[in-house]
């Protein structure tokens, strides 16, 4: 009997539901099918159904937002001498197999000199350490954290620091002795993010207990490092999801970008002891659907400061944002940050008397600036479910976005026209969870490095992609 998504039995399903009962006993003795096969049971795929889902996804595609074609512009996705990532290399030098959490490269202080570092967390609670440029196994450091650890970050080329599922962050050496171990957060630290300033370096950690903290670690001349207390708690209504530090153009102060759960706005934070919410910029201004999307995913542009790729909770297929990001002035008066989406009580009364019809037009003026501030809105066509973790990462020459899936792909997205041009395929396992990626330049090529639950690290190398 063919499977049971074959055409042959949908459509005998439609036959067998509607009373077509003459044409279907001629349909299945003329396709060979058993006398039950129109039976239809809970789960099973029907033509309505198929029906639906096309009307779903024709207008999802009327939202979309692609940019303009033109290959003389020279901002498509760019073949230099060293092409796109296309050859599949898969490391064999981990000493267990586990699935990977996270990626990232780090140029790291070794004896015998600097040398970029793969970092590589898996969910046995080891940290993989890698030379970038050869994939020999470095170190593999067991029990470092005492579950499993969801972000590793490097700090000023010597230290370590490494988030966990218990809402431990740890900063440790090279070798894994601890240098300090903070418990600020009492559920998952899923992201941590550096500001690596020589004047006042800054550490965010964001957990799943809707806090946000902010360290402003002390280094001694000698490059020992100490965090201390959280010098800055932000705490949001629902969890956040990705944080990245940006510096305001006018103030020259550092500013900490974050998303959250359930929410399609982009929150603008100060990282003063006394944190403001300078304002928010919403990526769905013209939707009038109470939660359009959570933005899961966020990663700055590699050329240019002010453009931001978002990956989003959208499914049954992640949708991609490119964003000119629209920070507000570094003094206005703000809404306190215990109280997001309310006006201060101790804010200077308008003079002229906000009516129904002037608060119309500004949010409308608003959500035009911030319709315009979108620049590419497409579908990748990389399959997720709600409990899927998207991930972004830049191609370095700012061409182009990669972008994870649960097919067991990767996908290039070309940043000019919105447009997927290449599909990674053969480092993963077809059907598995691509859970992780980190895109740059390793030496005089270009990687991509991408970890999944079917418990492989593959590392894409340059190569010829086809994009036709």
């Amino acid at each position: 009997m063919p499977a049971t998504d074959s055409p042959a039995i949908i459509v005998a399903r439609f036959l067998k539901s509607s009373n077509y009962t003459e044409t279907y006993d001629a349909f299945i003795a003329e396709a060979g099918l058993p006398s039950d096969a129109g039976a239809v049971s809970k789960g099973d795929l029907t033509i309505e159904q198929l029906l639906e889902e096309k009307k779903t996804f024709d207008l999802s595609r009327d939202f979309e937002k692609l940019g303009l074609e033109s290959e003389d512009d020279g901002k498509g996705w760019l073949k230099p001498v060293f092409e796109a990532p296309e050859h599949a290399q898969r490391v064999s030098s981990l000493p267990s197999s586990s699935n990977i959490l996270s990626v990232a490269v780090h140029t790291m202080q070794f004896a015998d000199g600097e040398m970029p570092a793969l970092f590589a967390t898996s969910a046995d609670r080891r940290l993989h350490i890698l030379d970038a440029s050869t994939m020999a196994l470095q170190a593999s450091l067991a029990g470092l954290q005492d579950s499993p650890m969801l972000s590793c970050v490097v700090f000023r080329r010597k230290h370590l620091l490494t988030a966990a599922m218990s809402g431990q962050l740890l900063v440790s050496n090279m070798d894994g002795s601890t240098v300090e171990s903070r418990r600020d957060h009492t559920k998952y630290i899923v992201r941590v993010a550096v500001r690596d300033d020589a004047i006042e370096p800054l550490i965010a950690t964001a957990g799943w207990d809707g806090k946000i903290m902010i360290y402003r670690p002390s280094v001694t001349t000698s490059g020992e490092m100490s965090l201390g207390d959280p010098k800055v708690t932000i705490t949001v209504p629902t969890k956040p999801e990705a944080m990245i530090f940006i510096e305001h153009p006018d103030a020259q102060q550092p500013i900490l970008l974050v998303t959250r759960t359930d929410s399609s706005f982009l929150y603008y934070y100060t990282t003063e002891s006394e944190p403001r919410l300078l304002g928010r910029q919403n990526l769905a201004p013209h939707s009038n659907a109470w939660v359009a999307f959570t933005p899961s995913a966020l990663a700055l542009s590699p050329r240019d400061p002010t453009l931001v790729a978002v990956g989003t909770s959208t499914v049954p297929h992640m949708k991609l944002l490119l964003v000119r990001l629209l920070i507000p002035s570094y003094d206005q008066q703000t809404q306190p940050t215990s109280q997001p989406d309310r006006t201060s009580p101790h804010s200077d009364p308008p003079i002229v008397p906000d009516t129904q019809s002037s608060q119309a037009r500004r949010e409308l003026a608003l959500a035009d600036r911030e319709s315009a501030a979108i620049q590419i809105h497409c579908t990748t066509m990389a399959p997720q479910t709600a409990y899927s973790t998207p991930a972004v990462a830049w191609r370095p020459d700012g061409s182009g976005v990669w972008v994870n899936g649960d097919d067991g792909a990767v996908r290039g997205v070309e940043v000019s026209s919105g447009k997927v041009v290449c599909t990674l395929l053969g480092g993963h396992e077809a059907g598995s969870k691509v859970r992780c990626l980190w895109a740059g330049r390793v030496g005089d090529g270009e990687v991509l490095v991408s970890g999944g639950f079917d418990q492989r690290l593959v590392v894409w190398r340059a190569g010829v992609v086809d994009v036709s």
